[in-house]
């Protein structure tokens, strides 16, 4: 019952322990991560909205200096000039030794009409007065347009500027080259997930994606979602979380977008957290360990306590009851001896009468005889219960002397040598060497030795093993007994040093020598105990305080 409570307090103690530690650890936990999360989504989103602002400012950079040698060359040669094959050839090579990126060069009337054309397609002729980038430069001047396949049938944009020469107008018209415009744009992408394009107010892209996508398909995000300034937005594709940082071109109709997976950027997030959880399933499974621990050895030994107290207890019921027991004993004992005294008196009296001749001559003379021999042993043996019941009611304190436990033990051994031969058991000894001189009654320390000896030479009854052994421990001094007799049961373990309380046959025990031996050994500051299982023997334990003779 008491086995079941303490695993039940053990397994309350545990759950209580373990939901204090872990919840300030998983609140720790969460709110270091959520932090983190936060410190790094934010660092995150400045680093994808720094990169976006500067490519911007490079791409803007690179259109106004294309746009600002366009209109050089438009200002400084005239038309007749221009016209030349020779001539507009040569400002083409100046035009790409400057800058780099152009692909042709051509020069187009106020009709639409291009009159001369220097680049790799044959479009020397081609009339573009209805073009939709023909009508914007020759309104605004400069004109930057949106990719589209033109005659050429293949996606790409231009750069026209109008020039006025007296009545005469006319536009200088190139092509920039969409992988040098392409790669210029696509250097704002990092990583494996990063991305880099150009998409223009509709939501076309214009220049092509690193994933999903390629020029003059449509950009799955509205473009209005992008303010004036640099706009980052964040949207889950295909299971994937990425970031999408959107910044419009100077021409506000060109919008840059730069844009990554969350996965990479957080990576750094992503293995704190791994480590994060590692060291708190370590903390958890330390502290796991550390609460199963520790709560076993405090129930331990609060079971320990909690039997100490238990055997404290039956140890003051016992000195209790002991005590009871000697007042009543020294009471009826007095009561019983002089009875005894009478009969043994008148016992003597009838012996000596069948002495007589009379008496001798009877037919049942021995049948007398016996009769009386018995009276006179029961007399004996009630004297001797008495006496033992005097001994413990006077409570003679023990008489100190120096006493030598080993010796006490051989001497005891040797006196019952015969009696265990007879009955062929064979008495082993182990005696410690480092045994000190003790202060003690060596009377009574041997009437207790004589009486554990006794009782297990009667335990075995024939053919068996004692083994005495003595040995120091610390302070104490212990000696065993133990037999290979038949043992006890647990009740019999629990009675075994009450008074006239005996495990042998009726009329072999009185049920005292355990008894008086507990008393002895009790006065003395000292234990007996025994630890037995039937059919494996009993060992019987005298632990002993050493007193030094000096200090007795």
């Amino acid at each position: 019952m008491k086995g079941a409570m303490y695993r039940s307090l053990q397994r309350r103690i545990i759950l209580v322990t373990l939901l204090v530690s872990y919840a300030p650890l998983f609140i720790l936990g969460f709110s270091i991560y959520y932090q983190f999360y936060n410190t790094c989504r934010d660092l995150t989103e400045q680093q994808l909205r720094y990169r976006a602002q500067a490519q911007a400012a490079v791409v803007d950079l690179f259109l106004k200096e294309h746009s600002a040698i366009l209109s050089a060359m438009a200002d400084t040669n005239r038309f007749d000039f221009m016209v030349e094959d020779r001539n507009l050839s040569r400002i083409l090579e100046v035009m790409n030794n400057r800058a780099g990126g152009f692909v042709d060069l051509g020069v187009i009337n106020s009709d639409g009409l291009q009159r001369t054309y220097i680049g790799p397609y044959e479009l020397e002729g081609l009339n573009y007065y209805d073009e939709p980038w023909f009508a914007e430069t020759m309104a605004r001047g400069l004109h930057v347009s949106d990719v589209f396949l033109g005659f050429r049938r293949s996606p790409h944009f231009i750069i026209a500027v109008r020039r006025q020469e007296g009545n005469r107008t006319w536009i200088l018209r190139s092509t920039v080259d969409s992988e040098v415009f392409g790669s210029l744009v696509r250097a704002a992408q990092v990583g494996r997930t990063g991305d880099a394009y150009i998409v223009n107010r509709d939501g076309t892209f214009q220049t092509s994606p690193r994933f999903g996508g390629k020029i003059l398909d449509p950009f799955f995000l509205p473009t209005n979602l992008f303010g004036g300034s640099t706009t980052v937005l964040e949207r889950k594709t295909d299971g994937h979380t990425r970031l999408y940082a959107g910044t419009w071109l100077k021409n506000n109709k060109w919008l840059l977008v730069v844009n990554q997976g969350t996965e990479e950027e957080m990576s750094r997030l992503f293995a704190t957290r791994d480590l994060e959880i590692i060291i708190i399933c370590g903390g958890m499974l330390v502290i796991l360990l550390a609460t199963v621990f520790i709560t076993r050895a405090l129930v331990g030994r609060l079971q320990q306590n909690d039997q100490k107290v238990s055997e404290l207890n039956a140890q003051l019921i016992q000195s209790d009851k002991l005590a009871a027991l000697g007042k009543m004993a020294a009471g009826v004992a007095h009561e019983i001896n002089n009875p005894l005294a009478v009969i043994q008196q008148k016992t003597g009296w009838m012996e000596d009468l069948l002495e007589e001749e009379e008496l001798k001559q009877s037919e049942n003379i021995e049948e007398f005889k016996n009769s009386l021999q018995k009276i006179e042993e029961h007399v004996d043996r009630a004297r001797k219960v008495v006496h033992g019941m005097l001994g413990y009611a006077r409570k003679m304190e023990p008489h100190l002397e120096d006493v030598d436990v080993n010796g006490t033990l051989k001497q005891t051994t040797e006196l019952l040598a015969n009696y265990a031969r007879i009955n062929n058991i064979d008495i082993q000894t182990d005696f410690g060497a480092d045994l000190p001189i003790i202060a003690a009654d060596q009377a009574q320390l041997q009437q207790v030795f004589f009486n554990l000896i006794t009782n297990a030479i009667d335990a075995i009854g024939q053919n068996g093993e004692i083994r005495i052994i003595s040995e120091k421990v610390q302070d104490q001094i212990r000696v065993h007994v133990q037999d290979n007799g038949p043992g006890m049961t647990e009740e019999q373990q629990r009675r075994v040093f009450d008074p006239f309380y005996t495990t042998k046959t009726t009329g072999k025990g009185t049920g005292l020598g355990l008894w008086i031996s507990y008393s002895i050994i009790e006065k003395m500051g000292g234990t007996i105990a025994v630890h037995s299982r039937q059919g494996e023997g009993a060992r019987f334990t005298v632990q002993m305080p050493i007193v030094i003779p000096e200090k007795k």
